[in-house]
This record gives structure tokens, sequence and C-alpha cells, in this order.
């Protein structure tokens, strides 16, 4: 667990590591430090957040957003997939990793997004 991204709010881990694959749980916009919520009604600094853990728990895992084979987003609101893409954008360069985007009804402390992982 490394301390440059929120404690899990749950029993569950940051990550897990099977074989050669690092499994990251979703992320969501908390700041490492406070536990406070990011970016409050603003889905751009949630995802830019979002985004920052998981590369924090993939960094404490050995492995980094280069290293990404699979995504999942969860968004409140497809509406806000443009958004939440031109920020995934900034995070992960070409060759992107495969990803799936679904709208779920409500998300954990009722954030916007959450990106979970699988890197190698």
């Amino acid at each position: 667990m490394t301390p440059n991204a929120p404690k899990p709010i749950g029993p569950y881990s940051q990550a897990i590591r099977a074989g050669g694959l690092l499994f990251c749980s979703g992320q969501i916009p908390l700041d490492p430090e406070t536990g406070d919520l990011v970016g409050s009604g603003d889905v751009v600094a949630q995802a830019r957040q979002v985004l920052t853990n998981l590369s924090a728990v993939l960094e404490a895992g050995g492995s980094n957003l280069g290293s990404v084979v699979k995504t999942t987003i969860f968004l409140k609101s497809m509406g806000d997939f443009p958004k939440v893409n031109a920020i995934y954008e900034e995070f992960f360069k070409a060759p992107a990793p495969a990803r799936s985007t679904v709208e779920v009804a409500r998300l954990p402390k009722d954030v916007l997004v959450e990106i979970e992982a699988i890197a190698i």
C-alpha cells in the first residue's frame, strides 16, 4: 500500500499482483493526504485526481501507466465521456490500453468517475 494514493475505504487492497499482472482497484478522486473529495461537481478535476491516484498505485506495485493493458472507467453520466476522455489522453500515450467505459447509477462517495486498471 502506498501513502501516495488514498487508503482503501473498505476491505480491499489498492492493488494485488497475480503472476505477471498487477490488478489495481478502482480509484476515486480522494486526496491521499486528507482523504477529502477533490473537485466536487467537476468531472475534469476528479478525472485528473483519479488518474494521479492510479499512477501512484501502479508505481508502488512496480509498474506505471505505460504498462497498463486494460482499464475500466465508471462514469456517473456518459455525458461526461468527452471531458474524461480528454484527461485520459493526457495520462495514457499511444498505444493506449484496451478500455471499457460504463455509466453507473452511483459511485462511492457520490463521485463522478472511478477508474480501475490491469498492468504488467
